[in-house]
């Protein structure tokens, strides 16, 4: 288990990650970005960023929970994850946007190569893979250039309070000596987070910038704004 008994039980965790390319556009990034960067992709599951920005010439650190597991258990375990969530996909094709995967079985492609690419680097460079449970992260202060949060933060309101999304977000900052970028802003049922202005509010008075953008991506229908974060004296 690698460390992971009493962390959380591998059956709660879905293990299902993101290609490079749509990292590009749901964070509305140019490679040019990435080189030399210091980038923290948190918590990044089986996404391929990781893999490829580094071979790019990006600096790019994964943290999540799932990698209390070893290489070999998320592998089988996202094999698993992708298989059920396909097999269900049909019946909730209509809560999607089919412009970039342009079919059911173009999007098992992209998941597939994802989780292949993750494993295959984690294999060869374990330590750019960093177990974590938020809202704590084991990382200096303003460590990263970059930090990049996909797939979670707000997903997840029905399960996870607000003060959870606001000490998550702080800390995420903490280690970030650039800014921030957290996508989608939206939850499982396709709703804007019903508390992102009170949160936009909290992190203004703290000392912090936050603004919603629009990004090239939209699968999750509504799912196509990022929220940037920087601390406020980087303006003055």
């Amino acid at each position: 288990m690698s460390g992971a008994k009493g962390k959380l039980d591998l059956e709660r965790i879905v293990f299902i990650g993101r290609t490079y390319e749509e990292y590009i556009r749901m964070f509305d990034l140019l490679e040019s970005d990435l080189i030399g960067q210091s980038i923290l992709d948190c918590p990044a599951g089986a996404c391929s960023f990781t893999a490829i920005a580094n071979r790019l010439g990006g600096e790019v650190t994964a943290a999540d929970i799932a990698y209390y597991y070893s290489e070999d258990e998320l592998a089988d375990k996202g094999a698993q994850d992708i298989a059920h969530a396909m097999s269900g996909m049909e019946k909730v094709q209509d809560n999607f946007v089919w412009n970039y995967f342009k079919s059911i079985e173009g999007l098992t492609e992209a998941r597939n190569a994802a989780l292949t690419a993750s494993t295959k680097d984690r294999r060869q460079t374990p330590q750019r893979y960093v177990p974590v449970i938020l809202p704590d992260l084991p990382f200096a202060d303003e460590a990263f250039d970059l930090t990049l949060s996909a797939h979670f933060l707000f997903m997840y309101s029905d399960r996870l309070d607000y003060e959870f999304h606001l000490e998550t977000v702080k800390e995420l900052m903490r280690v970030t000596r650039g800014e921030l970028r957290i996508f989608p802003l939206v939850d499982l049922s396709c709703k804007r987070y019903e508390h992102l202005d009170r949160l936009i509010d909290d992190l203004v008075r703290q000392g912090f910038t936050a603004e919603e953008l629009e990004v090239p991506y939209e699968f999750q229908k509504g799912a196509k704004q990022m929220l940037k974060i920087r601390r406020a004296e980087l303006f003055l």
